[in-house]
């Protein structure tokens, strides 16, 4: 869970002196209702209820810039728009630990909260990871952060050797032996193969006759399974960018001996899923005598060595995916699902409630807020209708996003399938060779027509996803999910409605 920064406090507690001493001379109060919201759809929800009574309120949205809910922190102008607002309305999940902290700050006593996920109750669904789904590494002991399947080349940097520093050892004799057995057992679970045919591709993959690589400042020592130990110094002679099959990239960085004649390898290839300098935690290599060109089948050719402390069980553990005895020690607590507003239903509940807070805190105006959330809250029905319609008689029962999936209350709402690279809140922006793979076979199984993706400039995964089907010409179409939209789409008559039908016209599109 988010935690509350030193930042953070501080401003707390800055707010609470401007408070103090803002209220023996708060000479400007005004009798308009102060209402703040943290995204858009509780903006336009507040705006559809008070109608043509807004003049008697003003209204903040806080996330006005395009910041996703997700990453989200407060000013010390949010916090002071809190702090003395009459209605604050927010989501109510992880995103939002820092607003706990800031209602006990607070110098209105009498404001009144809406916290989405409390209104709505049972009815909030925790993240689900669906099969073919990347999980978020939690509990690894490495840093997976730089790794990328997909880049822009101008984004790749040079590289010294000293990255690949250290003592390595070949991780071909452990498949040989059993010992990582249960990775491929546990890869087969999730994946697309038989444990045995994971075992033969692994096998085929990391089958090398050379068991130990050590690596000390330009010297590279090689040790054979005959023993035979053979070196050179290697000089940096830049980077290739492979693109492989399934539409990803590596870049392959290359080295040259500059001993010819030491018995070493003459033209080497790092690869360790990197593209800028870090200190490896594993890597692929490949090699040749004759010229980089000359290297064979870099595709199915793949020696990978990890560092030499580490055991064969340890190894194993890497490739499952996570480390067994931290799993013993981390208790992992199941996240709310915050992307509540995706759901018309919920949507009715929540401005229901809205409509509420407002009549009590206005009275004078109750019976225009009640009519205007009724005649809203028709319109929402209405369109809900349109989307069952739309399932009802589609072609297709399934969605595939190649993205972030924030989707899901629509889906269950409708009964629809769906598949994705990734949960609705995770954080990650690069989705994995088994991923893309995995999808791109979806695509191929249920012929979809179309890849979804959600708002914002990147769609490469849904791309890659793409260019791995059969056909290779589904078209890659968006969904909103309102989570970047500002106050300028507002100004320019963006509304939760118009948003929502928007997806409609794409989801007809995509369930054909």
């Amino acid at each position: 869970m988010k935690k509350v920064t030193a930042l953070l406090l501080a401003l707390l507690m800055l707010v609470g002196a401007l408070a103090g001493c803002g209220k023996q001379n708060d000479t400007n109060k005004t009798d308009k209702l102060s209402i703040v919201t943290t995204i858009f759809p509780e903006y336009d929800w507040v705006r559809e209820i008070l109608g043509d009574k807004a003049d008697n309120a003003e209204v903040t949205m806080l996330l006005d810039n395009g910041v996703d809910l997700h990453s989200y922190q407060p000013t010390a102008d949010d916090i002071v728009k809190i702090s003395d607002c009459d209605l604050f309305i927010y989501v109510g999940g992880e995103s939002d630990g820092w607003v706990d902290d800031t209602l006990k700050n607070a110098t209105n006593k009498n404001m009144k909260v809406i916290n989405l996920l409390d209104v709505l109750g049972d009815s909030v669904k925790t993240e689900e990871v669906v099969e073919g789904m990347q999980e978020t590494e939690h509990d690894h002991d490495h840093d997976h952060s730089k790794e990328v399947s997909t880049f822009e080349d101008d984004e790749v940097q040079d590289r010294s050797l000293s990255d690949w520093a250290g003592d390595w050892q070949s991780a071909y004799p452990f498949v040989l032996d059993g010992t990582l057995d249960d990775a491929f057992a546990a890869m087969a679970e999730k994946g697309e193969m038989t444990a045995e045919e994971y075992k033969t591709y692994y096998q085929n993959g990391y089958k090398t006759d050379i068991t130990n690589i050590d690596i000390e400042g330009d010297h590279i020592e090689f040790t054979y399974e005959n023993s035979k130990k053979v070196g050179s110094n290697y000089k940096y002679v830049g980077y290739y960018i492979q693109n492989w099959s399934t539409g990803t990239k590596a870049a392959m960085y290359r080295f040259e001996a500059e001993d010819k004649d030491s018995g070493a390898p003459v033209y080497i290839e790092f690869n360790d899923h990197m593209i800028e300098p870090a200190a490896a935690e594993h890597f692929h290599i490949r090699m040749s005598n004759e010229s980089f060109d000359a290297i064979v089948d870099p595709e199915n050719s793949w020696p990978t060595f990890f560092p030499a402390d580490m055991t064969g069980e340890e190894i194993c553990e890497h490739m499952e995916g996570h480390d067994h005895d931290e799993d013993e020690d981390h208790e992992h607590e199941e996240e709310k699902d915050e992307h509540v507003w995706l759901s018309l239903k919920n949507a009715e509940v929540l401005v229901n409630a809205i409509s509420k807070s407002l009549q009590e805190l206005n009275p004078d105006n109750k019976d225009t807020y009640a009519t205007n959330a009724a005649a809203y809250i028709e319109k929402l029905s209405a369109l809900d209708g349109e989307y069952q319609a739309t399932v009802d008689a589609a072609t297709y029962k399934t969605v595939l996003f190649g993205d972030r999936f924030p989707f899901r209350y629509l889906v269950d709402d409708y009964g629809l399938s769906y598949y994705a690279a990734f949960v609705g809140c995770s954080a990650e922006t690069e989705a994995s060779f088994e991923t893309v793979s995995f999808l791109a076979k979806k695509v191929d199984e249920s012929k979809l027509p179309c890849v979804l993706t959600i708002e914002g400039a990147q769609h490469k995964i849904s791309e890659t996803i793409v260019q791995n089907t059969a056909e290779k010409n589904q078209k890659v179409l968006t969904m909103d999910s309102m989570q970047s939209t500002t106050s300028k789409d507002v100004a320019n008559g963006t509304t939760y409605l118009s948003v929502m039908e928007k997806n409609l016209s794409v989801l007809k599109e995509a369930l054909g």
